[in-house]
């Protein structure tokens, strides 16, 4: 009989409760999984009549389709951390992209498949936590580069192979492809494999590759109604977001320039057809070899991507733009064909599924949940509930503080640290645009009660105990503003009272 995790995300659980019995296990399969960047969840076209993606579509046709996958922090090197480790950012310590070290003795899934006899090898973007290109602990086979890498090369750009460094030669995208492919089939064939495959595609700025600069040249790019400045749009919404639509991630002065946001939508939708392409030719490869049963492709975002909602570019924030990505999962007689799932799942999640689909016992805890029961179509009965975000502020981008969030299926709860202004609560059914900010609806004040206890008490009980993620300060960070642009928030109508005389005595000193 099978055993499910139980879990309102939990506390650290060990794995070795939520796995099968190594003894008992069928054979170890091959897993690739293929990591984006800043993919937000309907950049699939199956999911969008802007682009095409039939690789990913096909992954969802013959697999499996998350619907609900989100990240519990929405940047780069936080999300992936908590992809190799299982933790939350508080926990694993890489709680943003400045040069960070992970907490002393946390360590990645990679190293227990690799102690459990698989090959490994990462291929591509690492840029967590250090932005040097060093082999990394767990992999056999290590192909990386520098930071954010470049699409194209560049003068002195390049790539490390197994500690070479050698010239980048090509497109990214199509390079690492090589590299991944190249592995591929000089690898052992008498040992399993775990291939990662993270790509630098398709972060900004967006550079598509050659064969596909004209493509969807004739496709209308639509922006969301949010993005207008209008009272409406931004009636209830936090001073913040409306003044940062005036700044270097707002549609107003986007990257301290006149950026034209459809044009630099398409050129996105661009960059992702070589993902696309480059997906398309590993499944070629896995159906050449004939391995489609033996081998599991996860496919993923690292975080999400706004266009224009609610005035504002990239990500950070805890909007569903922002934290929600795409997750698909394709294992020919393991998950069938055509699952969609609506359970909430999350990056913590990556490392305990994957672990426990190789029949790996892992070597330390994790606060995410084992989703293959999920793919396989099982009824799970206690899967979480919820869903707990968290970004800390740091002063490079300063016009996102710090957020606490808790996500339902029912409601947001979207809590600010060290800033004067106002929390939101959203009704996601009545409102998945989040337009309606009701945390003043004295009709749900026992929602937002509720709903602060349990945010505040699953950051406590995953290690969240208050601290600042203190760096040194090198600068003023991206803070400038254009007068063409939006003019600064005021204070909402909340926030005004008639002073009483207890108030004015308490403070005329």
């Amino acid at each position: 009989m099978r055993k499910l995790c139980l879990t309102l995300m939990p506390l650290l659980i060990p794995l070795s409760a939520c796995v099968q019995d190594p003894a008992v296990a069928p054979a170890r399969p091959n897993i690739i999984f293929v990591l984006t960047d800043d993919q937000r969840y309907d950049a699939l076209g199956f999911r969008n009549d802007e682009i095409n993606t039939p690789n990913m579509d096909r992954l969802a046709a013959e697999g499996v389709h998350f619907r609900n996958a989100f990240v519990t922090t929405s940047l780069c090197s936080p999300s992936r951390a908590s992809i190799l480790t299982g933790l939350y950012a508080h926990a694993h310590g890489v709680v943003d992209n400045l040069e960070r070290s992970l907490s002393p003795g946390i360590r990645f899934f990679p190293q227990d498949l690799q102690a459990a006899g698989y090959q490994t090898a990462y291929v591509g973007k690492w840029h967590m936590g250090l932005h040097g290109d060093e082999k990394q602990p767990g992999f056999d086979h290590w192909v990386s580069f520098a930071g954010q890498g470049n699409y194209f090369p560049v003068d002195g750009s390049t790539i490390n192979v197994n500690g070479d460094r050698v010239p980048q030669q090509g497109y990214i995208t199509d390079e690492l492809t090589d590299y991944a492919m190249e592995w591929l089939k000089g690898r052992d064939r008498g040992k399993p494999f775990f291939l990662y495959l993270s790509h630098k595609a398709v972060h900004a700025d967006f550079a598509p590759a050659d064969r596909h600069r004209e493509l969807y040249a004739d496709v209308e790019i639509r922006l969301p109604d949010s993005s207008a400045d209008t009272p409406e749009n931004y009636a209830g919404k936090p001073m913040w977001v409306r003044n940062q639509r005036n700044s270097w991630h707002g549609v107003d002065f986007a990257y301290h320039g006149d950026l034209d946001i459809r044009e630099y939508k398409r050129n996105y939708n661009r960059a992702l057809a070589a993902v696309d392409d480059s997906l398309g030719r590993l499944l070629a490869w896995i159906d050449d070899q004939g391995i489609a049963q033996d081998t599991i492709v996860v496919f993923m975002g690292d975080n999400g991507f706004l266009f224009g909602e609610h005035g504002l570019i990239d990500k950070r924030n805890a909007y569903e733009e922002s934290i929600r990505v795409p997750l698909l999962a394709y294992a020919p007689g393991r998950f069938p064909a055509g699952t969609v799932v609506d359970e909430m799942v999350a990056n913590i999640d990556i490392a305990p599924s994957l672990l426990a689909l190789a029949g790996v016992t892992p070597s330390s805890p994790v606060h995410g949940v084992d989703f293959a029961p999920l793919a396989r179509g099982e009824s799970v009965q206690d899967w979480r509930s919820e869903l707990y975000y968290e970004y800390f502020w740091n002063w490079v981008f300063p016009q996102t503080p710090t957020t606490f969030a808790l996500r339902t299926d029912d409601f947001k709860l979207i809590q600010y640290h060290g800033i004067w202004d106002t929390d939101e609560l959203y009704d996601l059914r009545s409102d998945p645009g989040e337009m309606r900010n009701l945390i003043g609806d004295p009709d749900l004040t026992l929602v937002v009660r509720q709903l602060r206890q349990r945010l505040y008490s699953l950051n406590l009980e995953t290690g969240g105990q208050p601290q600042v993620p203190y760096t040194i300060k090198e600068g003023h960070g991206l803070r400038f503003r254009t007068p063409a642009g939006a003019e600064q928030a005021e204070f909402p109508e909340s926030i005004y009272r008639q002073p009483n005389p207890a108030d004015i005595e308490d403070y005329k000193d």
